[in-house]
């Protein structure tokens, strides 16, 4: 980690003038205010006190003090910024009054998590998303800027542009690149990161959604993250490839599996799966999340795993010789809106719950599952995941890993927003309804 004299000196090799500090709501939503350089050695030394009480999910008004302090690992130059007096970042860990870490601080969690993780004989929890995301003319309604598909090479436009410029601030700002190309979906796009330790990731994470919409906005247009915006097209996902490490060496490897799965994959898999109804919530966190979790669009319905077949919600890359280390387990359900750092949690909980407790995997499902009737499905016990974010938080409530992931003071606070999500949902009168009953009724 820098010393603090490490970063006094970046600030002077940059010009930096202004330092933005970050950190999340419970939501995942970014939350940021900035200091000058000459109120940086009081940040780095006691942190930065600000309003809890003012921030989704965290305290109430009777105990609001809190402290961000910043992370000197996350300093980092904006790139989209001017460079005369230019504004750089850094991420925070929250903290009480007294400097006790606070329990509601989404980074935390995913600390803790990390922890139990380390206790169980693991060091690196390593991630890779996918996050999906549109480019729209503005703001006020999604007004798709091509009709191109997957793999689509669009001709010269303002898209292409947006990409680049995007991909090579990415890489200014330290976060490395696998490729980027066109989705399945008309101005649906995607930039994929090379795999990171889990909390540098979910940093990144959050990163990369702000780089895209600064980047779109230079340009006039906007980006969004929202998981289904368009009626009758592809919704945006987020796949998340993961894996545990035992120093060099990757767990979730065996050269005597056919699948070349370890019992810790196999385990931490099953894990996934069994507790996927209590999680998805976490992980499709939006009333609008759940119109992206339907049959015919590619998203992930049924509770099963496979070595191919991209149906299911769980797959599992084939194993090429020569590359243990890539041996990982891909989860498809989740999508790019929700918070990073409890994502990233839940899943970890969730699969080492399952090698603690020894889960056995069911045999992989390589046949299309949205072809199967419900009968077919239910004689391979084959599950589905919650068709709401209203029946989501009902299985979350009764769920005590997710309890321990987020403790219970953010457990509490998550579900009662989404209680008053589903309720601002449920009485309002759509577009859809005006249409189909105002004419005949």
């Amino acid at each position: 980690m820098p010393s603090k004299d490490e970063i006094f000196e970046k600030v002077q090799e940059n010009d930096v003038e202004f330092i933005r500090l970050w950190f999340t709501d419970i939501n995942g939503l970014l939350k940021s205010f900035a200091i000058t350089q000459d109120e940086l050695e009081n940040a780095l030394t006691r942190g930065m006190g600000f309003d809890g009480s003012s921030i989704t999910g965290f305290q109430d008004v009777e105990e609001s003090d809190m402290i961000a302090m910043p992370d000197t690992d996350t300093f980092v130059v904006l790139p989209w910024r001017p460079k005369e007096n230019a504004v750089a970042r850094m991420m925070c860990d929250i903290r009480k009054p007294g400097g006790k870490p606070y329990e509601g601080d989404p980074r935390y969690i995913l600390r803790r998590a990390l922890s139990k993780m380390e206790k169980m004989g693991f060091n690196h929890f390593y991630v890779g998303p996918e996050l999906e995301y549109f480019y729209f003319k503005s703001s006020e309604k999604p007004e798709p800027l091509d009709s191109g598909g997957y793999f689509d090479q669009t001709p010269l436009d303002v898209a292409t542009n947006l990409r680049r410029e995007t991909v090579l601030s990415l890489k200014k700002l330290g976060i490395k690149v696998e490729y980027s190309h066109h989705e399945a979906a008309s101005s649906q796009h995607e930039i994929d990161m090379r795999y990171d330790d889990a909390l540098k990731m979910a940093d990144n994470m959050v990163t990369y959604r702000i780089t895209v919409k600064e980047i779109a906005a230079k340009y006039g247009v906007y980006a969004t993250f929202m998981p289904k915006p368009l009626l009758n097209d592809y919704g945006s996902g987020m796949h998340v490839h993961q894996s545990l490490f035992k120093g060099e060496n990757n767990a979730f490897f065996s050269s005597n599996d056919q699948y070349h799965l370890s019992d810790y994959a196999k385990s931490y898999t099953a894990g996934i799966l069994r507790h996927s109804p209590e999680i998805i919530s976490i992980l499709a966190p939006w009333v609008n999340s759940y119109k992206r979790l339907v049959p015919g669009y590619e998203a992930p319905v049924y509770i099963a795993w496979s070595n191919r077949n991209r149906s299911a919600l769980i797959r599992v890359p084939t194993y090429q010789p020569g590359r243990e280390t890539s041996t990982r387990v891909e989860v498809r359900c989740p999508d790019p809106s929700g918070n990073p750092y409890l994502q990233l949690a839940v899943m970890l909980m969730a699969g080492l719950k399952g090698i603690e407790e020894g889960y056995e995997l069911s045999e992989p499902m390589e046949l299309n599952l949205y072809g199967l009737t419900d009968e077919q499905r239910k004689e391979k016990s084959i599950k589905a995941l919650p068709i709401s974010l209203e029946e989501a938080i009902k299985y979350m409530e009764s769920s005590d890993l997710v309890r321990e992931t987020l403790g219970s003071h953010s457990f509490e606070r998550f579900i009662s927003l989404k209680k008053m999500e589903c309720d601002e949902y449920r009485v309002q009168v759509t577009e859809h309804e005006i249409k189909k009953y105002y004419p005949i009724l």
